[in-house]
């Protein structure tokens, strides 16, 4: 392999697991929230959470563009007052990447909860635990191979994003050039064996993740 397309690998991993790390907080926080029984707005968050799934990717990428932009409210609010861009920065890729794959996260994390005895839960209560402290010795144990699990979807999901990153963070080699966006500029070159040569490493990243995912839930369930 070429040093730049090296470059993509190493981007798109660093990208990723940043990207992951920056949606795992606010995922098992939602997680749990959307696993207790029903409150005034749940269905309403479920439906923010879950749009990123099935809204086209470049739809989402517009949207964040208009969000983050110079001319946008946060964006330009942001420029204006610490000189600080997102847009066609690191940055963009590393919040597109998780935008995208925050459901996936949401998701799983949100099963694992469901499934923990709340007997458990209740017996803690009783012997004096508090809501947090119940959270952190009982609930997140018990659901961590599903948190698991969706972290390591959640990153392969963020390996493979293509839409919204084009959008937000544009094609920039050595700068916002992800993986995707490498193998799309070799086949739009006619670059084949460059073109397959990233989308094996692609596919060996996806599957090892995914794989890894599966097995976790399989364990799970055995358990």
């Amino acid at each position: 392999m070429q040093p730049d397309e090296w470059q993509a690998v190493r981007f798109t991993l660093a990208a990723c697991a940043g990207s992951t790390l920056l949606i795992a907080p606010f995922g098992l926080a939602i997680a749990w929230l959307l696993a207790r029984p029903r409150w005034l707005g749940k269905s309403f968050v479920e439906t923010i959470v879950t749009l990123p799934l099935v809204m086209p990717p470049v739809a989402t990428g517009l949207i964040l563009l208009k969000l983050l932009g110079r001319r946008g409210s946060l964006g330009g609010w942001l420029h204006r007052a610490f000189d600080f861009d997102i847009v066609f920065t690191w940055r963009a890729v590393v919040i597109a990447a998780a935008v995208m794959s925050f459901p996936l996260l949401v998701r799983s994390s949100r099963v694992g909860f469901q499934e923990v005895n709340r007997r458990y839960e209740q017996m803690a209560r009783t012997l004096g635990a508090g809501e947090w402290r119940v959270f952190w010795t009982i609930s997140l144990p018990l659901a961590s191979r599903a948190i698991y699990g969706g972290v390591l979807l959640a990153f392969a999901r963020a390996v493979g994003e293509f839409g919204a990153t084009i959008l937000l963070a544009g094609n920039i080699p050595g700068e916002t050039q992800t993986l995707s966006l490498r193998i799309y500029e070799a086949v739009q070159l006619g670059h084949d064996a460059t073109a397959y040569r990233l989308l094996l490493v692609c596919v060996c990243i996806a599957f090892a993740a995914v794989f890894s995912a599966e097995w976790l839930l399989r364990k799970k369930e055995v358990r």
